[in-house]
């Protein structure tokens, strides 16, 4: 029973968390690109970027020619807006404001060169 309570609680936990969202970019630091991404897990987007460079696998396959011509280095994560999901906010509409944070980074970041 006492297992149950913990389950019980490790799911309420769960359910309760904060989910941070958010845009980010993948900056290439010798040619300057960047990929420009937007997701409902900043920090998972992270540590796979994180994971990624580590293992040497792309994080994405727009990068991959310049990845694996340095290796996965020369390439940096950084995180540009972040939005924590509202208690009553439903995933398609977290998501649907994270793909409108991106078209706004979009326009602010107009003269960069992207993947």
């Amino acid at each position: 029973m006492e297992s149950n309570t913990s389950r019980k609680e490790l799911i309420q936990q769960y359910k309760e968390r904060k989910v941070i969202g958010g845009v980010y970019i993948v900056r290439n630091t010798v040619n300057k690109k960047l990929f420009l991404a937007s997701t409902t897990d900043l920090p998972g987007s992270k540590n796979r970027f994180e994971f990624a460079q580590n293992t040497g696998i792309c994080v994405d396959l727009k990068l991959k020619k310049d990845w694996d011509a340095q290796n996965g280095g020369g390439f940096v994560f950084e995180a540009l807006d972040e939005i924590e999901k509202g208690g009553t906010q439903t995933e398609a509409e977290f998501k649907a404001d994270m793909k409108l944070l991106k078209e706004i980074w979009l326009e602010k970041l107009a003269d960069e060169t992207f993947y």
